[in-house]
């Protein structure tokens, strides 16, 4: 159920992703990679993420951390796939759509696909298989249609 108002700030921006990585850090397919691989600590990189996103959302924070080095390090230790891209993509449609509605939550929906189509691309290479596989995953190959329509 939508909360029905847009994301107005970093406040927002701290109980959304707070929930999103609850329901990440509990999911059986992409959990494992914060919990058993990264050893994520939440109170750390929350501040960190929340930067991240008030910079795409709002222009207003400083992040200037190579957002890629983190994941690079992770397909290293294990590939990541289109299937958790994909189930990542699901979690943070669902986590912005239980509490936001309109042109900022749609901007962060958009800039998540972006960024789960680029990373992809990035780790796997420019022939990455963006279909994904098995039921219940928004494909990625689906992301990238939508983005040039």
């Amino acid at each position: 159920m939508c909360a029905g108002r847009d994301i107005r700030d970093r406040d927002d921006l701290d109980v959304l992703l707070r929930r999103f990585y609850r329901a990440a850090f509990a999911d059986p397919l992409i959990g494992p990679f914060f919990t058993e691989i990264a050893g994520t600590d939440l109170e750390v990189h929350l501040p960190r993420i929340t930067d991240f996103w008030e910079r795409a959302l709002f222009r207003t924070a400083d992040y200037g951390r190579d957002a890629f080095a983190p994941h690079s390090a992770l397909h290293s230790a294990r590939a990541l796939t289109a299937a958790h891209f994909g189930r990542w993509v699901q979690l943070w449609h669902a986590t912005v759509d239980g509490l936001h509605a309109g042109p900022l939550a749609e901007r962060a929906k958009a800039q998540g696909e972006r960024i789960a189509l680029a990373l992809l691309r990035r780790l796997a290479g420019p022939g990455a298989d963006t279909a994904g596989s098995g039921g219940g995953f928004v494909p990625l190959a689906a992301l990238e249609l939508r983005s040039v329509a």
